[in-house]
């Protein structure tokens, strides 16, 4: 019965050109490249990198889907919500144990809607989640199916799939943009990106976690998934205001006076704001060659 359901195809999300005195006078076009409007149920670009993920769980014949996250992770909630349309069991490893004994957030609270199982554990624990032998001791914890029966999709379901997946949005932008950003939590959606923008773009991404991890991270699925390096990609570390879901009064005031500016609802702050505050600062730094247009790809809602 679950065969018969197919995650609908990824359709190219629109592109909204703005106009930006801040870009303008340094001689470049900004333009938003709306994954957020990919799909009306998932949050943002995590359809992207979920359709393949799910179709490889049907094609199986998987029913259950086990992955990880943080307490504000769009990809928990994105899975929560693939799964209750598509009918397959979902179980979200969540990063710190202390949550479960607070009140869920409106993020946690909407997997739980959508049918999610959420488990709590140690951050000790989930920096073990690439573990073979921690993913047998969950599967048997947790008491789910074996792994023919389980998929196992990775923290923010950045895997080989997902990567391949993420190709078409470069491909989507490659004679639009000479510089496309994304905004990265686990590298997966710059890794494709990459790729598919092909010769003479570039792909920049702004990550939202502070460390110095990411770079071996989107090299190291690249190799996965296309065997060696692929595209023109640089990382620009300067602007995770704290680290993952923080902010400062700051960044506050620029997502509010940047979505009046343009007419947009709330910027999403976790992602969304954080790239766009670096491409702003960028421009004003004179970072963008004179002609260019840069492409911000909104991968959240707010």
């Amino acid at each position: 019965m679950l065969a018969a359901v197919r995650p609908a195809p990824v359709l190219p999300s629109p592109v909204q050109e703005l106009d930006d005195a801040r870009f303008a006078r340094r001689g470049v076009r900004l333009l938003l490249k709306r994954d957020d409007l990919i799909h009306p149920a998932l949050p943002g670009n995590k359809w992207r990198k979920l359709a393949p993920n799910l179709r490889a769980a049907l094609d199986s014949g998987a029913g259950t889907l086990l992955t990880f996250g943080g307490a504000y992770s769009n990809h928990l909630r994105a899975t929560a919500a693939a799964g209750r349309m598509l009918g397959l069991a979902t179980v979200g490893v969540v990063r710190g144990d202390e949550l479960a004994r607070r009140p869920l957030n409106p993020s946690l609270a909407r997997c739980a809607a959508d049918g999610m199982r959420l488990h709590f554990v140690s951050r000790a624990a989930y920096r073990r989640r690439r573990e073979t032998d921690y993913l047998a001791q969950l599967r048997d914890h947790l008491g789910l199916p074996g792994r023919e029966g389980t998929l196992v999709i990775p923290e923010g379901g950045s895997n080989s799939l997902a990567v391949e997946g993420c190709t078409a949005l470069g491909r989507e932008l490659c004679d639009r943009a000479d510089v496309v950003a994304v905004a990265c939590g686990t590298g997966g959606t710059l890794a494709g990106l990459a790729a598919g923008l092909g010769p003479g773009r570039s792909a920049l991404g702004v990550p939202v976690l502070r460390g110095d991890f990411l770079s071996g991270e989107v090299r190291d699925l690249q190799r996965s998934a296309f065997g060696g390096p692929r595209g023109d990609w640089r990382l620009d570390s300067r602007f995770h205001f704290g680290g993952y879901a923080r902010s400062t009064p700051e960044l506050t005031g620029f997502a509010a006076d940047f979505a009046a500016r343009h007419g947009l609802p709330p910027l999403e702050m976790i992602y969304v704001a954080k790239l766009l505050f670096g491409l702003t600062t960028l421009a004003e730094e004179g970072a963008f060659t004179r002609g260019s247009t840069v492409a911000a790809v909104v991968t959240a809602r707010g």
